[in-house]
């Protein structure tokens, strides 16, 4: 390569073709000659040349080869050294079966038996193992192309395919700390807020704070209540600071999601509403003997969609609330313990036989009757006169108001028995007597 000065240039000429031009006002702008220039110019293409050629030469790329071949031979060790390791993890892990690996358990329940801890952990140890792999794979990717000029450029490309969304991720994340921080406190202080709410519930419920006209069974789902609305009200406050808020598909999903939890769920939302005002109607507790709608039986479970009842026959019966609010509804023990609830039996005797005879031998069954009080005493009502016979109505107190059933058979077995014995005949709804002596024609369709 030849420096030949003209009359315009100085050119860098090889093998009589002009390879570059250097005029006057080009070494200016470098505040050098032209031949100072052109000189600088020669000698950084000849390095040029000189790196090419040894890059391109057989030592060179037998060197490379070579290395190459070694590349992938440590490739193939770890794969097999990593294989060998994850057997033997695997074999200490099923080994601590029943020692140190005995599952996990929150608060008494238990996540993971003993078989699914040891499968929990061979899974991870599996998938640790190939993410080692693809990380190793990725960085004899980058060595392999690295070595040879020619696919430099790929190395280079599959770095930056790695390292760009590396780098936006790190500065995403470090541009969002201020909002992550606001976030932080947000929750932090509806977090205390929830707590000291939480104390005022258990307050309440154990009957150490009195609040007129606010019974302590009110507590939870009062609590329960103000714990959703204080979350939703979070959520709201939060929502802004949320990455991709004013994202046009995130704002797109969340009306798809509110429109979808609208009407996939409005029987369900009418249920719990009704669940939350059965709760403050306080129409029964569980345990109460109730009559809802057709159904008699004893509360066994209250929830936000549905009450269980258990009726006489052990029969599970589940109402919905909104069913119930729709409907009347009998509480049977409400006032039992206190005031009795009054177990009732309707008679009907012969206008021969006096009333005071038939109300003594009414109360005497009731008194004989187990379950029954006697005080207040039980008493007895001439419910109607009608055209055969005159109806009677016994009435008694009672604090089990979960056995009816058993209180009313004992009640009508002393009645049965009692009037027996005194010779009464009860005229329930018609009685058909003997009344010309001959047994075998009775007089039929005479009402006694």
């Amino acid at each position: 390569m030849a420096i030949i000065t003209s009359d315009a240039t100085t050119d860098l000429v090889y093998n009589d073709q002009v390879l570059l031009g250097i005029s006057a006002n080009d070494a200016l702008w470098v505040q050098k000659s032209a031949t100072e220039l052109a000189q600088l110019y020669k000698a950084r293409i000849s390095k040029a040349i000189k790196a090419y050629r040894q890059a391109t030469s057989w030592q060179t790329i037998a060197r490379e080869i070579a290395l190459s071949i070694l590349i992938i031979a440590v490739l193939i060790l770890i794969i097999y050294a990593t294989a060998k390791a994850l057997h033997w993890i695997k074999a200490k892990i099923t080994a601590e079966k029943g020692k140190r690996i005995k599952g996990f358990s929150i608060r008494g329940y238990k996540i993971f038996n003993e078989d699914r801890a040891v499968s929990f952990f061979n899974g991870a140890a599996t998938v640790i193992r190939w993410i080692l792999l693809l990380i190793v794979f990725y960085i004899t990717l980058l060595l392999l192309f690295g070595i040879f000029p020619w696919t430099r450029k790929l190395a280079d490309s599959l770095l930056n395919s790695f390292l760009t969304p590396l780098r936006k991720i790190i500065l995403g994340t470090w541009h969002y700390l201020p909002n992550l921080v606001t976030i932080a406190v947000i929750c932090f202080v509806f977090r205390l807020v929830l707590k000291g709410i939480r104390f005022l519930k258990e307050e309440v419920e154990t009957g150490v704070l009195r609040l007129p006209g606010f019974y302590t069974d009110w507590a939870a789902p009062t609590y329960q209540i103000i714990r959703v609305l204080a979350l939703a009200f979070m959520l709201i406050v939060i929502f802004p600071y949320l990455p991709g808020s004013n994202s046009p598909v995130f704002k797109g999903v969340s009306v798809f999601m509110g429109v979808l939890f609208t009407f996939g769920s409005a029987g369900a939302l009418g249920n719990i509403v009704s669940g939350v005002v059965l709760t403050y109607m306080r129409s029964f507790k569980i345990g109460d003997r109730v009559k809802i709608g057709d159904v008699t039986g004893d509360v066994i479970e209250k929830s936000l969609l549905v009450t269980r009842v258990r009726t006489i026959k052990n029969e599970i019966i589940s109402i919905p609330n909104a069913t119930i609010m729709n409907s009347h509804t009998v509480n049977y023990s409400s006032d039992a313990p206190d005031k009795g609830l009054i177990v009732h039996a309707t008679v009907t005797v012969g206008y021969d036989i006096h009333w005071s005879r038939v109300h003594e031998l009414l109360i005497k069954a009731a008194g004989a009757t187990p379950l029954i009080e006697s005080i207040p005493p039980p008493f007895v009502l001439q419910a109607s006169l009608d055209e055969f016979y005159v109806s009677y109505e016994i009435n008694a107190y009672t604090k089990h108001p979960n056995r009816q059933a058993i209180i009313y058979s004992d009640l009508y077995k002393q009645i049965l028995d009692l009037f027996k014995e005194a010779g009464i005949d009860i005229m329930s709804p018609h009685f058909y007597v003997v009344k010309n002596g001959d047994a075998g024609k009775p007089d039929e369709g005479k009402p006694h």
